[in-house]
């Protein structure tokens, strides 16, 4: 059994200059410098990889002029930097640039931010998606038309009534003032029931660093990369007599793109970007269901991924100080983020992964484990920890409805334990995962904010946290009945490793 422990969150673990001002404005400044060429000899330049790399820095314009300065001489080439706080976003094809840098003046951490050069996803959702047929929505549409003021697809949304969000839109669907920012694989705007609720002046892509606002830049790749799209669609699917209905069916929702379209990786550089868009353009509330690959656990022993944890840090806490409430998916694997140790089989999951053991209280899921930051764990149709979710007495701060296709069966016409919501194209699919949970918990929060639109991110936190559910621990958690464990929920009825404060109530929040 787990070792129980304090608070597992990044907070003074990090000897960094993490703090910011709430009346710190932005001016992202895009300074590039020429590529290097006189420092690399030819051999290096031809076997070296390109890598990205940030630079984190005391937030002042003497200190990065210099740091600028000394980014030229090491080769390197300056993508972006986002001066207020601190992060310098760099591509280099010289082995010794982070090492080279980090014996610059002023600078306080670099490293690079993959171990791939430039040329499967770190997102939390749990198994491949299976879409609606025809048949299937005919099924469902006879079912939904049972229940008056029901969207077609209605009757299969178990979630929403696990939380009282269908008594809930009733009351308050929520307000077009509030946006909640998908942080992503992108969102197709087109389909039909995320139309009516997008925000394009709210969207980007941010591969890479820097900010396209070039019009459907934000949306998805390929078709393949529909996570976002069901994402959003939970969060604010509209109730215009289509498909399905989101939690808080009157909110905005906006699309900031953040995956390498080769890979479909998310690179820090592309979260920063993503964090510091999203405060910079009004949105209230992200929602973060992936985590910062190649490392699913940046350690701080290790000076690339400490780097890592700095520039998203600084990134996160910028966008808090603005007033945005960040949400996250606990992940997938089961683990217990209060434990002594876990085993990460997964990492860098770029290249070729090295299996290591690691201590969580000093190597931290990006962005979850963040200070401020809303762990979201998931839970099934029955109120139980779903067996995938990963949990943590003092971690997780809230569960949701994530799916339980394997041992929670709802009684909907479908059968499906997973959770129905759009994709693109405009088409739907069942999915699981956290994945699926921190959008549940992101739409709560956003009823709140509709509410209480003055609300701070710290209280609109506080207020979630105190209206949730808490079914406290299960007396037993054999799923699979072999006469084992198969996690162990720590903690009492009020706050708990699997719950944490609870499931989110969408009925209390409105009312």
């Amino acid at each position: 059994m787990a070792h129980l422990r304090s608070r597992r969150r990044l907070a003074l673990a990090v000897p960094v200059v993490l703090s910011l001002t709430a009346s710190l404005g932005f001016l992202p400044a895009a300074a590039s410098a020429a590529p290097a060429t006189a420092t690399a000899t030819e051999e290096q330049a031809a076997d070296a990889p390109v890598l990205t790399y940030v630079v984190n820095t005391k937030a002042d314009h003497r200190t990065i002029a210099k740091v600028k300065r000394a980014i030229a001489a090491a080769d390197g080439e300056i993508v972006i930097a986002y001066e207020k706080i601190g992060v310098i976003v760099v591509r280099s094809a010289n082995g010794d640039f982070a090492k080279t840098l980090r014996d610059v003046p002023g600078v306080q951490s670099a490293g690079a931010t993959r171990t791939a050069p430039l040329a499967p996803a770190g997102t939390t959702d749990a198994g491949s998606a299976e879409y609606l047929t025809a048949a299937d929505a005919a099924k469902l549409k006879a079912a939904s038309a049972e229940t008056p003021g029901s969207e077609p697809l209605e009757a299969d949304q178990w979630d929403l009534r696990a939380i009282g969000a269908d008594k809930a839109a009733k009351i308050n669907p929520g307000s077009g003032n509030v946006t909640v920012a998908v942080i992503d694989t992108g969102v197709d705007d087109t389909h039909p029931d995320l139309a009516p609720n997008f925000s394009a002046s709210q969207s980007a892509n941010c591969f890479g660093g820097t900010p396209d606002t070039t019009p459907g830049a934000w949306r998805p790749y390929t078709a393949g990369d529909y996570h976002g799209t069901h994402v959003a669609g939970e969060i604010a699917a509209a109730r215009n007599g289509v498909g399905v209905a989101g939690v808080a069916p009157g909110v905005k929702v906006s699309a900031i793109n953040v995956t390498d379209p080769a890979s479909g990786l998310f690179y820090a550089e592309a979260v920063v970007c993503a964090f510091v868009f999203a405060a910079d353009h009004g949105v209230e509330i992200t929602n973060n269901s992936y985590y910062v690959d190649p490392w699913m656990y940046n350690c701080m022993d290790d000076p690339d991924q400490r780097a890592i944890v700095d520039a998203v840090n600084r990134a996160q806490l910028y966008a808090q100080r603005k007033g945005t409430l960040h949400l996250a998916s606990a992940g997938n694997s089961n683990h217990d983020l209060a434990s002594d140790a876990i085993e990460d089989a997964s990492s860098p999951n770029d290249t070729t992964p090295v299996p290591r053991t690691i201590d969580p209280s000093e190597c931290f899921d990006l962005p979850t484990q963040l200070p401020g930051v809303v762990t979201v764990s998931a839970t099934g149709s029955e109120n139980l920890k779903s067996y995938y979710s990963s949990y943590g007495q003092g971690v997780v701060d809230v569960a949701a409805p994530g799916g339980d296709r394997r041992y929670q069966l709802p009684d909907t016409p479908s059968k499906d334990g997973r959770i129905l919501s759009t994709m693109p194209n405009g088409e739907y699919a069942w999915l699981q995962g956290t994945s699926m949970a921190s959008p549940h918990a992101a739409g709560v929060a956003a009823l709140l904010k509709s509410k209480h639109p003055w609300l701070p991110p710290a209280a609109l936190q506080a207020l979630l946290k105190a209206q949730a559910n808490n079914p406290g621990c299960p007396a037993s958690y054999d799923q699979n009945g072999d006469g084992t464990q198969d996690a162990t929920c720590e903690g009492g009825r009020l706050v708990n490793g699997f719950y944490g404060h609870g499931i989110v109530d969408a009925l209390r929040a409105v009312k």
